[in-house]
C-alpha cells in the first residue's frame, strides 16, 4: 500500500461507520465502473478500428472535410 493510501485510510478509520460505509461504497463503484469500462473499450477495438478504416477511406475519396470548430 502506498503512503497516500495509508494516509487516506488512516483518516478514514477517525470516520463515524456511516461515513466510512458511504466512502467505501463510492470507492468501490468507481472501481467497478473502471473495470468495466476498460472491459467494454478493450470489446470495441474491433469495432473502432473498422470505424476508423472507414474515415481514412471517406477522407482519401474526397468524402469527407474537415472540422471547424467555431462553425458549431
Amino acid at each position: 500500500m502506498t503512503r497516500a493510501l495509508d494516509a487516506a485510510i488512516a483518516k478514514l478509520a477517525g470516520l463515524p461507520a456511516e461515513e466510512q460505509d458511504r466512502i467505501a461504497r463510492w470507492l468501490l463503484d468507481e472501481l467497478g465502473d473502471d473495470e468495466l469500462w476498460a472491459h467494454q473499450f478493450a470489446a470495441s477495438q474491433e469495432a473502432l478500428s473498422k470505424l476508423a478504416a472507414e474515415a481514412r477511406a471517406d477522407r482519401a475519396a474526397g468524402r469527407a472535410t474537415e472540422l471547424d470548430p467555431d462553425k458549431l
